[in-house]
C-alpha cells in the first residue's frame, strides 16, 4: 500500500520563482484574495445526485461582503478567460461559492453563470503553494494540455478541468460496450509514464479525469491530472507511478488483460518521445524554470535522498544518488529523456 504524507507542507514562492511567473504572465494583480474568501458566516453541505456528502460546503457571506466578493470574482474570471476585458461582466453572475473541507489545499470552487444562455463554468481559488504551481507549470510545458492559472501573493486561481473523475469512470463508464478497453488501457500506460518522468505524485483515481471524445469510428480517451500538490515532494519512487495505487488497480488489470509487454513498451516510448519534443520546443522556458527549481526548497533532505537513491537504482544511473535538491532530480530525469530521444 502506498504511503502519502498525511499533511503536505506548503512551501512559499521564493523571489526567483515569482520573477519567473511575472515573466510568463502568470503573476498578476487580482481584486480578491484567498484570505478574504475565508470570512464567510456559515456553510451548507453539498450533496451529489445520490445524496452522498461531497465534502464540499456552499458558503454564505455577510450581506455587506456579497457585492464586493461577487464583483471581485467576476473580475478574476475576466482576467483569466478574457485577458481582463470587462465587457461580459455585466451579464455574468456568481451562483455559488463552495469550500472544500477535505485534503491539503482547502480550495474555494466558484460557479459562474452567463445570464443570457445559462451556460456555467467553474474556477478555483487556493493557497499559492510552490509545489502545486511547479506542477501546474510542468503540466503546461510537458503534457498535451495548456493550463490556465494566475498567482497574486498568497492566492492561486486555477481553471476548471472538465472530465469524468477516474474513480467515477471506473465505476460507471469502464464497462460500457461502446468503449474500447484497449484505448483506455493505452491512455493509462501513457499517463503513468508521463507522471513518472515529470515526478507528479499521488495520482490516485480521484486525482485525474477522463476526457471522452467521440470520433468518427471510435471513442477517444485522454487522461488529465487535476491535482498537483504532490509535484516532486515525496521520497518513494512508486508514489510517482499511478500503477501502484490500489485505487487504480482496475486500470492496471485492464492493461494487463489487453496489452502485451511489447505494446506497453511502445506506448511508453511514444510518450517519452512526445515529452522530449515539447522540451525542445519550449527549451528557453524550461531553462528559466530549471534555474529556479535547482535551488528551491520544495521537499526535505530525507525525501530527496531516498528518491535520488531509488531512481539511481531504477535507471542504473548514479547521478540521481548525488542530487541534493528536487530540482536536480527532475533535471536529470528530463535530461535522460532528451538523450534517449537522440539515439
Amino acid at each position: 500500500m502506498q504511503s502519502i504524507s498525511r499533511k503536505k507542507i506548503f512551501f512559499p514562492l521564493n523571489p526567483a520563482f515569482r520573477n519567473y511567473l511575472k515573466l510568463y504572465e502568470r503573476e498578476v494583480d487580482l481584486p480578491l484574495s484567498y484570505e478574504e474568501l475565508k470570512y464567510y458566516d456559515y456553510g451548507i453541505p453539498v450533496y451529489d445526485k445520490q445524496g452522498k456528502d461531497t465534502l464540499w460546503e456552499s458558503v454564505m457571506y455577510p450581506q455587506s461582503m456579497v457585492g464586493p466578493i461577487q464583483a471581485g470574482l467576476k473580475r478574476i474570471y475576466s482576467i483569466m478567460k478574457a485577458g481582463g476585458d470587462q465587457t461580459a461582466e455585466e451579464h455574468l453572475h456568481i451562483e455559488r461559492i463552495d469550500y472544500c473541507t477535505f485534503g491539503n489545499s482547502h480550495p474555494f470552487r466558484i460557479k459562474i453563470v452567463n445570464n443570457y444562455n445559462e451556460v456555467y463554468d467553474y474556477f478555483y481559488i487556493k493557497i499559492a503553494d510552490a509545489s502545486r504551481i511547479y506542477g501546474l507549470e510542468l503540466e503546461h510545458i510537458l503534457s498535451p494540455y495548456w493550463m490556465t492559472f494566475l498567482v497574486d501573493g498568497n492566492t492561486l486561481v486555477e481553471e476548471h478541468i472538465a472530465g469524468v473523475p477516474g474513480d467515477q469512470f471506473a465505476k460507471d463508464y469502464l464497462d460500457r460496450p461502446e468503449f474500447n478497453p484497449k484505448r483506455i488501457a493505452k491512455e493509462f500506460v501513457k499517463f503513468n509514464e508521463r507522471c513518472f518522468v515529470r515526478l507528479l505524485g499521488d495520482m490516485r483515481s480521484y486525482n485525474f479525469i477522463f476526457d471522452i471524445t467521440p470520433d468518427f469510428d471510435d471513442v477517444q480517451f485522454r487522461i488529465r491530472a487535476i491535482d498537483f500538490d504532490q509535484q516532486f515532494y515525496e521520497g518513494k519512487k512508486t508514489l510517482y507511478m499511478p500503477q501502484f495505487f490500489k485505487e487504480n488497480r482496475v486500470f492496471v488489470e485492464l492493461a494487463m488483460k489487453h496489452l502485451n509487454a511489447e505494446v506497453v513498451k511502445q506506448y511508453q516510448q511514444e510518450e517519452r518521445s512526445l515529452i522530449a519534443r515539447r522540451i525542445k520546443v519550449q527549451r528557453h522556458r524550461i531553462k528559466d524554470l530549471r534555474d529556479v527549481i535547482m535551488t528551491d526548497r520544495v521537499s526535505f533532505p530525507g525525501k530527496i535522498k531516498q528518491l535520488g537513491e531509488e531512481l539511481a537504482q531504477h535507471y542504473h544511473d548514479a547521478v540521481f544518488a548525488r542530487c541534493t535538491t528536487m530540482g536536480e532530480i527532475i533535471e536529470r530525469s528530463l535530461k535522460r529523456l532528451l538523450v534517449g530521444s537522440l539515439r
